[in-house]
Formats: structure tokens, sequence, C-alpha cells
């Protein structure tokens, strides 16, 4: 069986972002979303899954701020977080070349306790730009937010395999590292997709709504069996988001494809049935006898 989760990750980034994430929440078009905690938007989204006691509202760990026209700082204010003017780093390599581990901690752990103190039941965590994988310098934190996810129990987002056809099997090594993250989360008990599939962000050479619906919709009926996710981030048609964020028009799309009939006529057709994180927590963990012989015999094997 195919099963996929949709997450729209950056709720709480803008009011644009905002009224996309919670129209879709509303139509249960998507699976569900991740919470920016430092983001300028972050208490419009917190009070309206408050108020609706929405189930299915994770936790977008936050530690850059990559637009010119909209920036946010930590929650904590350490030095070691924030770039010359005081923002969070634009770019993942300034904040794992720049951050302190410690302060890294301490700020997801205060992210963690913002969203629950809006009575928030957290589902899932996830990452923003990817800051925490290690994938510009190779300082990875993966191991302590996988720590930080067994204490919190709750499922995290990252990936047992790679599905031949995405473009994260373009990266160098990818196979590895998933492997030994996925063996340390099971080891710790923390739930997985097997799967996470990607698409630009921006909007790529003569690309179209309408071809990037069927690439979209194609990619369905090569989904694999097992539990897979993919994120996108919507947003509505808003001057501010034109004027603060680049490849905006990228976003509408997603929003557009999220309400599309046909995007939902395909997934009843390609057998993909649309499940949340609580689906994963229920079936994504790993044996952890089998995890921690198969930690042990990546961390045995050479380079």
């Amino acid at each position: 069986m195919k099963y996929l989760v949709i997450n729209c990750d950056d709720f709480g980034q803008s009011p644009a972002m905002n009224a996309a994430i919670m129209h879709l929440l509303e139509e249960r078009r998507v699976s569900s979303a991740t919470l920016m905690a430092p983001a300028p938007g972050f208490e419009e989204a917190a009070a309206w899954c408050r108020k609706r006691g929405q189930s299915n509202i994770g936790l977008h760990l936050t530690l850059t701020s990559e637009f010119d026209a909209l920036r946010w700082k930590s929650l904590t204010g350490d030095a070691s977080l924030h770039d010359e003017h005081g923002y969070m780093y634009k770019t993942v390599l300034e904040f794992e070349r720049g951050a302190n581990t410690k302060s890294v901690m301490k700020e997801l752990d205060a992210q963690y306790e913002l969203v629950r103190g809006h009575s928030i039941k957290i589902t899932h965590a996830d990452n923003h730009m990817g800051s925490l994988y290690g994938i510009a310098a190779g300082r990875t934190h993966i191991p302590q937010v996988l720590m930080r996810c067994a204490r919190w129990k709750v499922p995290f987002r990252i990936f047992r395999r790679v599905h031949a056809d995405d473009v994260l099997a373009t990266i160098d090594g990818v196979e590895r590292a998933a492997s030994k993250a996925s063996a340390l989360a099971g080891t710790l008990g923390v739930a997985l997709p097997d799967y996470l599939l990607s698409h630009p962000f921006e909007i790529v050479e003569e690309e179209t709504y309408d071809s990037f619906k069927q690439e979209i919709i194609a990619k369905l009926y090569q989904l694999p069996e097992g539990i897979s996710e993919t994120y996108i981030h919507p947003g509505i048609d808003d001057p501010a988001m034109v004027a603060s964020i680049p490849h905006w028009e990228k976003r509408v799309w997603e929003y557009r494809l999220m309400l599309d009939d046909d995007m939902h006529v395909a997934m009843k057709d390609a057998g993909v049935k649309l499940v949340d994180y609580s689906y994963i927590a229920a079936h994504g963990r790993e044996s952890r006898f089998r995890a921690v012989r198969r930690l042990a015999a990546e961390l045995l094997r050479r380079s």
C-alpha cells in the first residue's frame, strides 16, 4: 500500500502563508503543517490552531532566516545564532559555521516550549531549510535532534530510503547518510517516513502551472510502497508576499494544486492514501534490535 503525508512547511511565516495553510487544513486537502516559532506570523497561526484544537500540527525547527525583506531572530537571543545584523543566518552554510551546538539545542527547546505553551499538542518535527542535516559544511545536528524527538515522543522528518527518481538521489552520499540517521532514529525509538519526496522551490525554465501539476501527479503514480512524505510551502497571492518572498509564484501554485480536484482524483486512481503523522507514529518505528544492528554496522563500515 502507498501512503502519503503532505505537510505544509512555514506555518507562521507570514499572513499570506497562514491564510493558505489554514484553508488547506480546513478543507483537509493536506495532512498537516509545521509551525515556525520565531517567525513573525507565529502568534496568528498558533492562536488559530489553539482555537480549533488542531490535532495535526508539528514543529518546524527554525535556525535560519533567508529572505532580505522578512527576517526574524531566535527566541533565546544567543549571539552565535545570529548574523552581523542581529537576525538568524540567511544560509545554512553560515549557520553551520557560526552556531554553537549547545545554543542550538537551547533554541530548539525554547521553540518546542513556546508551541506547547500555546496548548498545541505537537505531532511531529521537521527542519527549516535542512539546517540541522549537515548538508552545507558537514556539521550535522541530527543525533542531538533525534534525542530531542525521542524525549518529546514525536516522529521526525528524515527518511530510511532514497527514491531513485527523486532529486535527493543526486546528492553524493545521501543513501549512507540516510541509513546511518535512520538506524540511530530506530535505536532511539523515533518514528520516520520511509521516503521523502522533493521538488524545486523556484519556477524552473519554461515551467508553467500545468507542467508543474503534471510533474507532481506523475510522481503519485511512481510512489513506492510504504510511507512517503512530501512538503509544500503554500501561500496566497498577496502583495506583501510578492514584495518580500522570492519565488512567491511557486508558493501560489502549490496552494492552487492542493485545491485542484485533478490532484486528488489522481491520488485515488494511483492507489495513494493521504495520512498524517499519527500514522507514522503508529507504523513508522523500526525494531530497536534491528536498528541497533544496522547502526553498529554503519559505524564499523569504512568510508
